[in-house]
């Protein structure tokens, strides 16, 4: 299956394809790299939406191509077999408003996810959790923290939930 980059593509599903042999990016362009995990090849393209849906595809790490997409406002990698921690280079995704990244493996949230300023939903939900950085007290503009279905600390969520907005909802 190949996925041509259209410049009026407001949002791309990928919900439900297993990644197998999927290519997104310009045909023009054939400087193709792949994630060998995930089975998603990129062409060196940014993609033009402000929203990427990568959930359900088994991916076991989210693919790097997605650390490059600076205009990036939603991410989706919920639904997927991801272990360990989020990369640290969420970090350079300064635009992002919603990341969802519940029912995977995880197992940590890394201290960069503190520099997202512009976050505003955080969906952890489901996962294997055991602690949670304190910088997540950092997202000033977070309106939903959803924590659900994990094994975290109350100490690490009680110094978190004072340093956050006070309108903000935690879903515990």
């Amino acid at each position: 299956m190949k996925i041509l980059l259209i410049s009026s593509i407001l949002l791309i599903f990928l919900s439900g394809c297993t990644g197998n042999n999927l290519e997104i990016g310009n045909e023009v362009k054939n400087n193709e790299t792949s994630d060998e995990n995930s089975g998603v090849t990129q062409t060196k393209q940014t993609i033009t939406s402000d929203s990427l849906d990568l959930s359900n595809q088994r991916l076991d790490k989210i693919p790097a191509y997605v650390f490059e997409q600076k205009k990036l406002e939603e991410l989706n990698i919920s639904g997927n077999q991801i272990t360990g921690a989020i990369q640290a280079e969420i970090r350079h995704l300064q635009n992002l408003k919603v990341l969802n990244a519940g029912n995977n493996n995880m197992t940590g949230v890394p201290a960069e996810i503190g520099q997202l300023q512009n976050l505003e939903v955080l969906d952890l939900s489901n996962n294997e959790l055991t602690g949670l950085p304190y910088e997540l007290g950092n997202l000033k503009n977070l309106k939903i923290l959803n924590i659900a279905g994990n094994d975290y600390s109350e100490i690490d969520l009680n110094i978190i939930e004072e340093q956050l907005p006070q309108s903000a909802v935690i879903v515990k």
